[in-house]
């Protein structure tokens, strides 16, 4: 007999087939969609940062938001922060600092958390990986134990370094997107950790079923390679994963990221380089794979979240992305065969840089500044 499972995960992988054969053939440009002044929902400021980063969810309601000069915060709800401890030396310029934050897949066994950051190196600086437990109590909160389970290899650069996580639905892989720090060619390079999406163990070592590993290196934790600046990566309730990028003078990506595939830059992209040269476009490569939207003119995404939950029924299994230049909040929602779309577009008056649902459904976003406000955003308007 067949069970329910396997009919769920046949339907799940022919979606993926008919979806990858049209992404193909045609990529969906959205960037001269006009955002709506009018706002869907109700918006509470909640807490102020200095350049705010990343937002990650603990179980409990309770948030941990980073801040790019060097800080991680532990914030309720209510906007009561308390400093974290032990935080590693960042090296804070640009694009660069102290970057993303999760709580594991067994947060509330384990306590740890798993944050990304600019570390300084010889010659210049790298981007780190590091696992650590979260320790409160009634004197305060730090990180204990911090470890670097992956550096990058071999390090210096300048900015867009990546370093958004992503855990597999099963809890059992991290996904970790890499930039190319401003040395577009290593984005080719097999041999560089730059401009790819890594696939590691939750202890950083390489697992044994990445299609490279026999390659081993940087080769045997790559799961996709060809990217420019990965600001977004983050699983749907379907199991794809999606990752969004910034392209250069135009060609922002939103990509289904799929084992092995190459997606193309610099040899290709949908914008051009700032001097104004052009770049073949994506359709020009077709051993390349294309995004299934770009945006030209520019949106800037940062931020990825997929919605899951009870405030905002209507948007269910929608993407939600930050975005910086357009200083938007910006919905893709998915047809019946799993394409997506940008379907509406919010002007929040302020560079949106991350974006999380909390565990009661309500969309929370922080502004891109100093100082830059972490927002609730609730039905109503």
């Amino acid at each position: 007999m067949t069970s329910r499972r396997t009919l769920l995960v046949s339907a799940t992988l022919a979606t993926a087939l008919i979806f990858n054969s049209a992404a193909q053939a045609q990529s969906i440009n959205a960037g001269d969609r006009a955002a709506s002044p009018t706002l869907p929902f109700a918006t509470q400021a909640v807490a102020e940062f200095d350049t705010p980063w990343a937002i990650g969810f603990l179980p409990d309601g309770r948030m941990l938001v980073t801040e790019k000069p060097g800080r991680i915060f532990l914030v309720t709800q209510q906007g009561e922060k308390i400093e974290l401890d032990n935080v590693p030396e960042v090296v804070a310029s640009g694009q660069n600092g102290m970057l993303d934050i999760a709580p594991a897949p067994d947060f509330e066994t384990s306590s740890a958390v798993y944050f990304t950051y600019v570390e300084p190196d010889t010659g210049g600086s790298r981007l780190a990986l590091s696992r650590a437990i979260l320790a409160v109590s009634d004197n305060g909160a730090a990180l204990t134990g911090a470890t670097v389970i992956w550096r990058q290899t071999p390090g210096g650069g300048g900015g867009q370094p990546g370093g958004i996580i992503a855990f597999d639905p099963a809890g059992t892989h991290l996904f970790l997107s890499v930039g190319e720090r401003m040395r577009p060619d290593t984005a080719q390079d097999p041999e560089q950790a730059r401009g790819k999406v890594l696939r590691l163990n939750l202890d950083g070592r390489t697992p044994s079923d990445n299609p490279l590993v026999a390659q081993g290196g940087v080769q045997a934790q790559t799961w996709t390679t060809g990217h420019r600046n990965p600001y977004g990566l983050a699983f749907a309730a379907d199991r794809r994963l999606w990752q969004h990028e910034m392209g250069p003078r135009g060609g922002d990506e939103l990509n289904l990221i799929e084992q092995g595939q190459n997606y193309g830059w610099p040899v290709v992209s949908n914008g051009d380089e700032y001097s104004g040269a052009e770049i073949p476009d994506h359709n020009t490569r077709p051993e390349f794979a294309a995004p299934a939207i770009y945006w030209n003119p520019v949106i800037s995404p940062a931020g990825l979240a997929f919605y899951n939950g009870a405030m905002f029924p209507q948007w269910q299994g929608s993407a939600l992305i930050g975005g910086l230049s357009v200083r938007s909040l910006i919905r893709i929602a998915f047809d019946a065969e799993g394409r997506p779309d940008e379907a509406e577009r919010w002007n929040m008056g302020a560079r949106i840089r991350d974006v999380a649902v909390a565990p009661d459904g309500a969309i929370w976003i922080i502004e891109d500044a100093n100082p830059g406000s972490l927002r609730r955003l609730t039905p109503g308007s």
